[in-house]
């Protein structure tokens, strides 16, 4: 974790406009990490950056604000490590015991007009998220979980787990000098991309429950 100070890259498209700002993402590639902040902190640039060497290794990555006089957030994230499975939980959303009632007329309070006016669609996203979560933390409970595939996030499913597989087993053979490294990190980039989908299908079918549930999301 540090600040990294090239404001121009975009890391959704893994792009930049700055010379400098290019080469730090193909250090970042060739290195086969993983940058994990998703929200904006400065200004609306990303500066404060997360870096893994796995996805999943690192998860709940939140801004907690400025730290005394810094223009900087405060960066919160989890490392999540292997527990013994005896003594593995997870905390889940329990849509059982949701107030959808609720949940909506909150959302529908909420002036969109306003909070979205002059916002592109990147900036757009990042503040009816924002609302979705606080709305979510309010009227949707959680519970624990606990039993053997605890370990795995919600959003891992079989196809990202073959996709898993595959990277490892192109480690394994870049290692080797049996895989070109070209190869590899084509099946690293593929499995990430794998897991982007994932997590944001996962988001998406929130707002889905939400309208299956016959309440006004906007």
């Amino acid at each position: 974790m540090g600040d990294f100070n090239h404001p121009d890259i975009c890391w959704r498209g893994n792009t930049a406009g700055h010379k400098q700002s290019r080469k730090f993402l193909e250090c970042v590639d060739d290195n086969f990490l993983l940058q994990v902040t998703e929200e904006p902190m400065r200004r609306g640039a990303m500066l404060d950056l997360v870096l893994t060497t796995k996805e999943g290794l690192v998860g709940d990555v939140k801004l907690k604000g400025s730290l005394g006089c810094s223009d900087h957030e405060t960066v919160e994230f989890n490392i999540l490590r292997a527990a013994r499975r005896e003594h593995s939980k997870l905390t889940t959303l329990d849509f059982r015991g949701a107030d959808f009632g609720l949940f909506g007329d909150l959302l529908g309070r909420i002036p969109w007009d306003k909070a979205l006016e002059g916002r592109g669609a990147q900036d757009s996203w990042l503040v009816f998220k924002g609302h979705l979560l606080q709305a979510q933390e309010q009227y949707i409970p959680t519970k624990r979980k606990s039993g053997k595939n605890t370990r795995r996030p919600v959003w891992m499913n079989k196809e990202l787990l073959d996709k898993l597989s595959h990277e490892t087993e192109a480690y394994r053979g870049w290692k080797q000098g049996r895989v070109a490294c070209e190869e590899y990190r084509e099946t690293v980039r593929a499995a990430r991309d794998q897991a982007r989908k994932a997590k944001a299908l996962i988001e998406l079918n929130l707002t889905r429950d939400v309208k299956d549930n016959k309440v006004k999301l906007l």
